[in-house]
């Protein structure tokens, strides 16, 4: 009799709790993410009772796009929630839940509008950040204060400090110091730098939100002419093959004074074996114009629900929860990862752990984003006619006018094959 009657309490109390209907969902997640979301998905458990299921994605994140293509084609009921790179939400548009309504307006207002607004297309809101990713520009604190210089605020600014520097460690005994280590290579990473020093000066975003084709415009021309001046002269010349991990290896064996990259490079400046511990500053990356924002490239990641989901507001719980201020907390502490939270940036323990967060929150609020809104699932293609023209430019001697003239002509056809 006892035994029932503790059975019976035990089934009222599940009741009570929710646990008795609790729902099970299916969560994709990045590989270097797979912890934290199994740990997100327990906490989540214990406040909601339902259980999110970890589907680990492959270690190349852009090997997951098929993969969606297939799930949202067949409208498969197999998985709720995706992680998403901002690029891909323009692509993935039309298989995602509105969020909008189903997510309180005052959750969505604690984001960074910038990149909150990147995730709004044709009216929806079709996921929500995760976390910031933004181009940086990172310095040796150390030489700039050798030589009396200040953090700069142009990118003519940054060439000037750059050649200077330079020139008088190499006259000093440093024959391999360069001024400014960044990404020419053809490939994405230079449709990010390539943008940053467009938009900086008054060159627009490649393509508007409406569509337009904004590219062939003096603006943009005197950005990128400027940018082929610094190759040989304060990058060298195997700057037209770097990516992201060949321009941090210069800066990090101490052989660069600025270098353009993301946030996580703060993290890797510091580690063992890296030549410039504690000689490093970061800022907002520099504007080209007067009057313009500093434009850093936006490059956060976010978590969507699928609209074939059986158990949307389900799903849609868990994309609140594992984007929300203690989550989001739980990842900078954990993987010293930039929240798209601004009340964060002053969180004293945050900031322990990411110090340069208190002086670069504005550049994580002025970021370029790249076009995949408007263009779609054509973007891949937009993006690549971008950063090899560009790259031509860089490389070559043709007139970078009519390069960009050229180039618009292309992007016009490309735009509408979305």
């Amino acid at each position: 009799m006892l035994k029932k009657s503790l059975a019976a309490l035990a089934f009222s109390a599940a009741l009570w709790s929710g646990t008795a209907s609790a729902e099970t969902i299916s969560v994709f997640c990045a590989p270097t993410e797979f912890e934290l979301c199994t740990n997100v998905a327990n906490a989540w458990k214990e406040k909601t009772g339902n259980e999110a299921k970890i589907n680990k994605m492959p270690a190349l994140l852009d090997d997951a796009i098929p993969i969606y293509q297939q799930l949202l084609a067949a409208k498969s009921t197999d998985i709720d929630v995706l992680f998403l790179d901002v690029i891909w939400l323009g692509m993935f548009k039309n298989g995602l839940l509105d969020l909008k309504t189903v997510i309180p307006q005052a959750d969505q207002d604690k984001h960074f509008a910038s990149t909150l607004n990147a995730a709004k297309l044709d009216g929806h809101l079709i996921a929500m950040p995760a976390y910031m990713d933004v181009g940086l520009m990172f310095y040796r604190k150390d030489l700039l204060e050798k030589y009396g210089k200040q953090p700069p605020k142009t990118w003519d600014e940054l060439a000037a400090s750059a050649k200077e520097i330079q020139d008088k460690e190499r006259a000093a005994g440093n024959a391999e110091m360069w001024g400014y280590a960044w990404q020419a290579k053809s490939y994405e990473g230079l449709t990010c730098d390539a943008i940053e020093l467009v938009a900086s000066n008054g060159g627009g975003t490649i393509i508007a939100d409406d569509g337009k084709v904004t590219i062939d415009n003096p603006k943009a021309a005197e950005a990128i002419e400027k940018a082929k001046g610094w190759i040989g002269s304060i990058s060298p010349e195997g700057t037209l093959n770097y990516d992201e991990e060949a321009s941090r290896a210069v800066f990090e064996s101490g052989n660069a004074v600025f270098h353009r990259n993301w946030p996580y490079v703060w993290g890797t400046s510091h580690k063992e074996g890296s030549a410039i511990v504690d000689k490093v500053g970061v800022m907002p990356l520099p504007v080209g114009a007067e009057g313009q924002k500093s434009s850093g490239c936006l490059g956060p990641m976010y978590y969507g629900v699928s609209k074939y989901s059986s158990k949307p507001d389900v799903a849609a719980d868990f994309v609140n929860f594992i984007t929300g201020p203690d989550m989001q907390k739980k990842r900078a502490l954990q993987d010293a990862v930039n929240p798209s939270i601004p009340a964060l940036y002053s969180d004293t323990e945050v900031l322990a752990k990411i110090p340069f967060l208190k002086d670069n929150q504005q550049a994580f609020a002025d970021s370029a984003v790249r076009p995949s809104g408007y263009t779609g699932t054509s973007y891949n293609r937009v993006s690549q006619a971008f950063y090899r023209a560009v790259h031509d430019m860089l490389s070559g001697s043709g007139d970078i006018k009519a390069g960009l003239t050229s180039l618009a002509g292309r992007l016009e056809k490309l735009k509408e094959s979305r």
